[in-house]
């Protein structure tokens, strides 16, 4: 079981004033996430994709680079790539340079992407949506799998036997296929035989039927589903005590909800629908709290990587340190220990 991290560096405005801090700031404290989780023997870091002023990272592979600089062992995932509106062989290329610089460390989380703000920024129009990460998932994987690659599609210039490097220096670049929960992006995974990252808050249950389908379609394109990776990823806070953690946390992640603009939390993420989640499993609360909802997913989904967002909202530092102390010497012990033999 590999356990892990992931940001989005946000810069969510809290109302107290007590948020981490500026743009700046933000850059240094992922930094520092991921020299922690390295000597604190995590096993991955994904850092996320935004192109919107309340989200530092719309260059995350470069951030990652840093990181790679500052760590040894630590994996250095995208979380994710907006895939639909990225150019496949400059991606390759910026993953394949990272992959290097950080001794075969390197993975992409290739994904659709729950915002849209890309999209018209780069030229693409929102209505290519799910045709657009088709065709740009298949020119990706035949750039990792062919050193010259002669391809043609609808929305992007034609090559033909073209060189792309460098090569990385893994053999293949790990690709992971990220869904929010949509059937057909299950079954597009399991097709390929890709690894698949499952990216939600609360209720393990309702994915179980996505990961029955991933599993089904790797069969029938002749894959071992057994062979294939499953990891989970959601939002994360420990505490002391469950009903501390419930409390202290909850400010902030109701005005992540409200700024983030989502309609019903337009006057701030509801109280009585925070508690529901928790009781549904998102991972807030005591150290045991959160092991039993990892385990939880575990035993539902069959995963075998769990990467928790350590600072959604972006807490007071001190907050999202504490968190990630006891997530490391309290949580992920005891997880590794309970699924040695899952």
């Amino acid at each position: 079981m590999e356990l892990g991290i992931y940001s989005f560096g946000e810069l969510t405005k809290n109302p107290d004033g007590r948020s981490s801090g500026g743009l700046h700031e933000r850059f240094g404290q992922v930094l520092e996430l991921g020299r922690l989780a390295d000597a604190g023997g995590l096993d991955a870091i994904a850092l996320g994709e935004h192109h919107r002023s309340d989200f530092s990272m719309s260059a995350p592979e470069v951030v990652l680079a840093a990181i790679a600089a500052q760590t040894t062992r630590l994996r250095l995932a995208s979380g994710v790539t907006v895939l639909s509106s990225q150019d496949p062989v400059r991606l390759f290329e910026q993953f394949a340079t990272l992959d290097h610089i950080s001794d075969g460390r390197a993975e992409i989380f290739a994904g659709r992407g729950a915002f849209t703000e890309s999209f018209p920024l780069f030229g693409y129009d929102l209505a290519d949506y799910d045709a657009l990460f088709e065709e740009k998932l298949d020119l990706l994987l035949k750039i990792r799998d062919q050193d010259r690659v002669t391809w043609s599609g609808r929305f992007r210039s034609a090559l033909h036997d073209a060189e792309i490097s460098p090569r990385p220096l893994q053999d293949p670049l790990p690709i992971w296929v990220a869904i929010g929960g949509t059937p057909a992006s299950a079954v597009r995974a399991g097709l390929l035989g890709l690894p698949m990252v499952m990216g939600f808050f609360a209720g393990p249950e309702q994915f179980v039927s996505r990961v029955e389908l991933y599993r089904r379609a790797a069969a029938q394109a002749g894959h071992d589903p057994a062979a294939l990776r499953l990891a989970a990823s959601g939002h994360m806070y420990i505490g002391a005590t469950s009903q501390k953690a419930r409390d202290e946390f909850y400010p902030y992640y109701s005005r992540y909800f409200q700024q983030s603009g989502l309609a019903f939390a337009a006057n701030g993420f509801p109280r009585d629908a925070y508690d529901s989640w928790i009781g549904a499993s998102l991972p807030v609360g005591s150290p045991q709290q959160v092991i039993d909802a990892i385990m939880l997913r575990v035993e539902l989904l069959g995963i075998d990587r769990f990467l928790g967002q350590i600072d959604v909202g972006n807490l007071p530092w001190e907050m999202t340190l504490g968190s990630l102390e006891l997530y490391m010497t309290e949580v992920v012990p005891v997880l590794r220990k309970e699924t040695a033999t899952v």
